[in-house]
């Protein structure tokens, strides 16, 4: 994948957005940026860029408010950025659209990390209907799933789960999100009823189920599905 991707930083605060401008050009990422929701707006929907980084506090209008606005019409990755660390603002912000959420302080290496895994899924587009992550295959046309080439026996359930998290790779799925999109709106409560579902999928993809490689848990908010080689 080539970095000559535009990236759009919409935060008020002029050290961070230094620190995150010298970590996208010493990575050859294309960058602008906005200190005021108003001009993250306007640059956004002037000259749409491949990811946006949202600071939650912003002086002129509520980052979640503007992620919102965003999600009505911009497709491409958002990653939050923020110094608020609760979980009810972390569920908040992946279930109102964003990818991915980084609290800040953080490192440079796991941002870098956390936009190469959002940008992979608008370059990796369904024209491959063969999903392929590490020793696992899951091929969404014919709705089959193989591990080390050895088919597995999934329930529909099963299956309808997994290929949510293969499309989604890298990004946080939380629970409401996952209950919602597999079961229903009526099941967006049913958090034990997730639970024993991803226990049963985790025996049959995973190496070791207790130390899952594949489905990780994102304490409190939902689940990841990590990028394997």
């Amino acid at each position: 994948m080539s970095n000559k991707v535009a990236i759009l930083i919409i935060d008020d605060e002029v050290q961070m957005r230094k620190l995150l401008q010298i970590t996208l050009e010493s990575n050859d990422y294309i960058f602008t940026e906005a200190a005021t929701a108003k001009d993250g707006m306007i640059m956004a929907v002037n000259h749409p860029p491949d990811l946006i980084l949202l600071d939650l506090g912003l002086p002129d209008e509520d980052g979640h408010t503007v992620l919102k606005k965003l999600r009505e019409w911009f497709t491409n990755p958002i990653i939050i950025v923020s110094v608020q660390s609760s979980e009810e603002d972390i569920v908040k912000a992946l279930d109102n659209g964003a990818n991915d959420y980084l609290v800040k302080p953080f490192r440079t290496g796991e941002l870098l990390a956390r936009i190469r895994s959002a940008l992979r899924g608008i370059f990796t587009e369904e024209n491959n209907p063969v999903i392929i992550n590490g020793d696992l295959q899951i091929d969404l046309s014919a709705r089959t799933v193989k591990k080390n080439e050895e088919l597995l026996k999934l329930t529909s359930t099963e299956y309808s789960l997994l290929a949510l998290f293969a499309k989604n790779e890298g990004k946080v799925l939380t629970h409401q999100y996952l209950l919602r999109e597999v079961w229903g709106p009526g099941y967006i409560n049913q958090s034990q009823y997730l639970r024993v579902f991803i226990a049963q999928l985790r025996k049959k993809i995973e190496t070791d189920a207790n130390r899952p490689a594949f489905i990780v848990t994102e304490s409190g908010v939902g689940y990841r599905f990590a990028a394997k080689e």
